[in-house]
């Protein structure tokens, strides 16, 4: 194929791999949460916030503003839900990622992101 053509159809499924986010071609994919690049937590400043609406009046801390890195987000989510020893999820908004921890976790949080270099706010 030439420089100047692309791919119109392909039956080949390597071909077909679509990002998550954008829906696009992994090839044209240009959206951050696919970079392979890595994130320093020295940039993140974290938004804690409680929620209850909508969850069958159950408490959630969540954890808003982080990097809409894939990878990092369910590494974080990860350590974060084992050290309190609770459940949780993790998703990609439109503007950033974000934690969701059952229960009111707010002071193990602020330690655990303090270890990591994460700056926070809304305590």
């Amino acid at each position: 194929m030439s420089a100047n053509t692309r791919l119109v159809y392909s039956t080949d499924p390597r071909d077909q791999v679509l990002c998550r986010h954008c829906r696009k071609l992994k090839d044209e994919c240009k959206c951050q949460a696919s970079a392979g690049g890595s994130v320093d937590p020295a940039q993140i400043v974290a938004i804690f916030r409680l929620e209850k609406s909508g969850r069958g009046g159950k408490t959630v801390t969540v954890i808003d503003g982080l990097p809409k890195h894939e990878t990092y987000l369910k590494d974080l989510a990860k350590e974060l839900k084992a050290k309190c020893g609770v459940g949780g999820t993790h998703k990609i908004g439109d503007k950033a990622g974000q934690i969701e921890i059952q229960g009111d976790q707010r002071p193990k949080l602020k330690a655990l992101l303090e270890a990591k270099g994460i700056r926070y706010k809304g305590m």
